[in-house]
């Protein structure tokens, strides 16, 4: 047995199930092990796609991506996907390959120091130096990766250790219970609760991945406090329920539209600085706070809580339900949900040729199961998609908003339906996102991974040239054309349709759901009409 295919027995004894990447020479021995394994390999037609698949693995399942690439430029291309994990709170260990160590202390052809590179993106990047080492490594890298916050992960594995002779066996290992909250802080933010006249809950990413959802509902519904949720944590309160005011969008309405800028105490539940900058919902910096997550709060000038209640999150909702005393005096909070859910209803006007995004997401949403996975790509839709688009359950709508990277939408589908075969996910990119990894539709046609992906095509770079327009008037550098998407969709073996209103859209959506084929709808979009 050599490293690398001790190496794989380590990834099998984490529960690896597929391994996304492009190899190169160096890796070869790890290509061969795997090629022996039980788990599947993902050949993708570039390592950013490699690392967005494994960052929405992550995120879906709660358990460490992994992604893989030779050195060098592989290495390099893995980093905007590695980071995007690293930010978005989702496990992914990424493996690099590299030129044998004898070689690392001088210039060598595509030598680069990845650990090092690597280091400011991931929350723990090493080399295996010796093939004593590889167990403990790859232990190491997944259980952070894991471990609240998760995020990303480093291996580098060289190529004359990869294959040197092993001994050894991976390292056993068993999940780690979340602590219990410590009942003073308990005692003291229900105590918080009970006092507010005015409370509201902020829901983020951290309570989706806690599994908190019921609980976060339950609490909500029981004391009558309305609820806010960040993009990443949309679902987490069904828009179906009474006590929801949605999601945060945009910070320049949201402040007074959502109620922060009444609210005299402002409960935290697994929310994340990266998610949304408190400074949008707390101006001031006035607010009252209670902090609830797996890890103590960000120091920061508009985040400071009263109390901090650092703990699974769960667990401490269902306690503080108990404590916080009787419900709160609901006058206005039908009316004002009442006013947010007409704004939502609202439509808008389309244009010759190009459909409003409020009627292509309204249909989008009629046409789909409350269980359909939507995927969000970065850009002005994306803001839509906060505000106009319903989630009715956790992890039914994915947004990338930590780093928020375009290009993630695509591939991210990809990884969605290898997770979940029988589920039925459509993936939203703006044109630009679309482009910047629609090489990926190849992998998703060979890989048998049926996608729908809706493309809201503008011709530009839609929020960059909306916020040039309210600052100078004018726009610079944000126009661009686009090939024929559709003919390009049946270039890569996909189908292709467009829709050229809502009601066309409506329809191909139902064809290409119906079919279960690999789809691109085409979809003229005009956003100028934006309510941010």
């Amino acid at each position: 047995m050599n490293v690398a295919e001790l190496t794989v027995r380590c990834l099998e004894n984490e529960g690896v199930r597929v391994v996304f990447g492009l190899p190169g020479e160096e890796n070869i021995d790890l290509m061969e092990a795997l090629g022996d394994s039980g788990i599947r390999f993902v050949l993708v037609r570039h390592e950013q796609g490699a690392a967005f698949m494994a960052d929405v693995f992550g995120r879906l399942t709660g358990r460490a991506g992994v992604c893989l690439s030779t050195l060098g430029p592989g290495a390099t291309n893995l980093v905007t996907g590695v980071a995007d994990a690293f930010l978005d709170r989702a496990p992914l260990v990424a493996i690099t390959a590299q030129e044998p160590l004898a070689r690392v202390h001088r210039e060598s052809h595509q030598y680069l120091d990845i650990p090092e590179l690597f280091q400011p993106i991931t929350k723990w990047s090493a080399r295996v130096e010796a093939p004593g080492a590889v167990s403990e490594v790859v232990r190491k890298a997944f259980k952070i990766a894991q471990t609240e916050k998760p995020g990303s992960t480093h291996i580098e594995l060289p190529a004359d250790v990869a294959e040197a002779p092993a001994e050894g066996r991976p390292i056993p290992w068993e999940r780690t219970r979340r602590p219990s909250p410590d009942r003073p802080s308990l005692d003291r933010a229900a105590e918080l609760i009970r006092g507010a006249e005015r409370p509201l809950i902020l829901v983020g990413n951290g309570a989706i991945r806690g599994r908190a959802s019921e609980e976060v509902t339950r609490f909500a519904e029981t004391l009558r406090i309305p609820v806010v949720e960040t993009l990443m944590a949309k679902g987490a309160v069904s828009w179906e329920s009474p006590m929801s005011r949605f999601a945060l969008a945009h910070p320049s309405t949201d402040y007074e539209a959502l109620g922060f800028a009444e609210a005299d105490l402002v409960i935290c539940l697994g929310y994340d600085l990266v998610e949304y900058d408190p400074e949008g919902w707390n101006p001031h910096r006035d607010r009252r706070i209670v902090h609830v997550d797996f890890t103590p709060a960000e120091v920061c000038e508009e985040y400071v809580p009263e109390v901090e209640i650092v703990a699974d999150i769960r667990e401490t909702v269902e306690l503080l339900r108990g404590k916080s005393g009787p419900p709160k005096d609901t006058a206005g909070l039908r009316e004002r949900r009442a006013g947010l859910a007409a704004e939502l209803a609202s439509e808008g006007t389309d244009r010759p040729g190009a459909s409003d995004p409020r009627r292509i997401l309204k249909r989008l949403r009629a046409g789909l199961r409350p269980d359909d996975l939507v995927i969000s790509d970065v850009g002005a839709h994306k803001l839509w998609i906060g505000r106009y688009f319903p989630a009715l359950q956790p992890n039914t709508v994915l947004v990338s908003n930590g780093l928020a990277a375009m290009g993630i939408a695509l591939p991210g589908g990809v990884a969605a339906k290898l997770v979940e075969p029988d589920r039925r996910v459509v993936t939203v990119s703006g044109d630009g996102g679309f482009l910047m990894n629609v090489q990926e539709l190849e992998t998703a046609r060979r890989e048998r991974a049926p996608t729908v992906n809706v493309v809201l095509r503008d011709g530009g770079l839609g929020s960059i040239r909306l916020k040039q327009r309210a600052r100078a008037g004018r726009t610079v550098g944000t126009e661009f054309g686009n090939p024929d998407v559709v003919r390009l969709a049946e270039s890569f073996g996909a189908r292709g349709l467009l829709a050229s209103t809502p009601d066309e859209f409506a329809e191909a959506l139902a064809t290409a759901l119906a079919s279960g084929e690999l789809t691109v709808i085409d979809v003229p979009v005009d956003y100028s009409a934006s309510p941010f």
